[in-house]
């Protein structure tokens, strides 16, 4: 299993074992382990927190947690590997009562979903930022269509990376298995704005307890 590199808050030594709940920061394609560390200040964490590097290393800084083959619809045999490989980092790094509030990015976001779709009772308030969700059925699926946690999804209405299939498809299956907090920001490609901040720090604010 590939041991995946991480960037850690600064209090993670002393609190992480013993904090409720841990932040799980999970960068896009092409990306690293320190592009979404600057949202901590922003969105007011105070949680301890990591960011994760995704383990397929693409040259010049970046990684990707899958290949693109075909845009918005990933194969499952790889999304399968690299879930296993952040579970594998959380079950050596964070105690197994803690619960991980996972914000991702683009393939990040995704990453996000598949973490609460594979061990839900281990996940809180994820937030899944211009991302999507994998068509195939994930173990946790049945349980989330019960017990519908809060998830945050927000997307740019001039996002052009996220192939459309994957948005209607991601609309779709979340309300069923999810209470959803569902943003979109007029004007915003693909990216994060102020305005996303301050949603997803209300989001945490209310869910993160």
């Amino acid at each position: 299993m590939t041991t995946l590199r991480d960037v850690r808050s600064s209090d993670w030594a002393d609190a992480a074992s013993a904090a409720p709940i841990v932040v799980l920061l999970l960068h896009g394609y092409g990306s690293n382990e320190h592009d979404l560390t600057g949202l901590v200040e922003p969105l007011g964490l105070t949680l301890p927190w990591v960011s994760l590097r995704a383990p397929l290393e693409m040259g010049h800084g970046g990684a990707a947690w899958f290949e693109i083959t075909t845009p918005g619809n990933p194969d499952p045999e790889p999304i399968a590997a690299a879930t296993a490989a952040v579970w594998a980092w959380i079950d050596e790094n964070v105690s197994p009562e803690a619960r991980i509030l996972p914000i991702g990015f683009s393939q990040g976001g995704f990453m996000a979903s598949q973490l609460l779709r594979t061990r839900p009772e281990r996940v809180i308030a994820p937030v899944i930022l211009a991302g999507f969700v994998l068509s195939a059925p994930q173990p946790g699926d049945e349980d989330l269509a019960a017990s519908l946690p809060a998830v945050f999804w927000g997307r740019g209405t001039e996002d052009r990376v996220i192939a459309e299939p994957a948005v209607a498809r991601t609309a779709s299956w979340l309300p069923l298995h999810t209470t959803l907090t569902e943003r979109t920001y007029p004007g915003l490609a693909h990216g994060i704005n102020q305005a996303e901040i301050d949603d997803v720090r209300e989001f945490i604010a209310a869910h993160a307890r």
